[in-house]
């Protein structure tokens, strides 16, 4: 599957917006992908799992677990968890740090793959790396669907992105003219809570 398959994935379910956007980070973004509009349709997310399932085995050979962060990329994980026939995990915030819960546990030297849906400046992957490290698992890379930051992000380990966009992001004091004059939509989650 190539970046260009992938991305079509995205607008043929409306999930690639333009306009005036606030990411996760806070930075401010002329284009947004809408991921669970494509993670809806469990045809569309088996297809680009499977493709995302076989980029990592290409880069790291077998894995014994998948491990994501929650919420948004449980979904992405869990799927090419299951196209490599192996159990998937996720992390979760507790005290503002991510950590394994509900019973979920990691052995020492275990070969992981962290799988995220969308990486922008890559701080929520290297926030669940450090949690899987903490378990003494090995992790061997990490891998997301689209990384938005155009091969800029650094999480830590090496990335294995089913697509990559150069999509530009400026924080809120920083902003271009052109997006300034738009209105703000804030469609992630992160913010939910506050």
């Amino acid at each position: 599957m190539t970046s260009d398959d992938v991305i079509a994935e995205f607008r043929a379910c409306g999930a690639l917006r333009e306009g005036h956007f606030v990411l996760s980070s806070g930075l401010h973004s002329p284009v947004f992908l809408q991921k669970n509009l494509v993670f809806m349709h469990a045809d569309r997310t088996a297809r680009l799992c499977k493709a995302l399932a076989q980029k990592i085995t290409a880069f790291a050979g077998p894995v014994d677990m998948i491990v994501s962060p929650a919420v948004g990329a449980i979904i992405p994980g869990y799927e090419t968890a299951r196209h490599l026939n192996v159990p998937s995990l996720y992390v979760e915030r507790e005290g503002g740090q991510f950590r394994l819960r509900r019973g979920f546990h990691l052995e020492p030297g275990q070969r992981v793959a962290m799988v995220e849906d969308i990486v922008t400046t890559g701080l929520s992957s290297r926030e669940c790396i450090a949690a899987i490290r903490e378990t003494g698992a090995d992790v061997v890379c990490a891998a997301c669907i689209v990384d938005r930051s155009g091969g800029k992000a650094d999480v830590g380990v090496p990335l294995v992105a089913l697509a990559s966009l150069d999509v530009p992001a400026w924080p809120a004091d920083a902003l271009p003219p052109e997006l300034a004059a738009i209105p703000i939509e804030d469609p992630g989650s992160r913010r939910l809570s506050r």
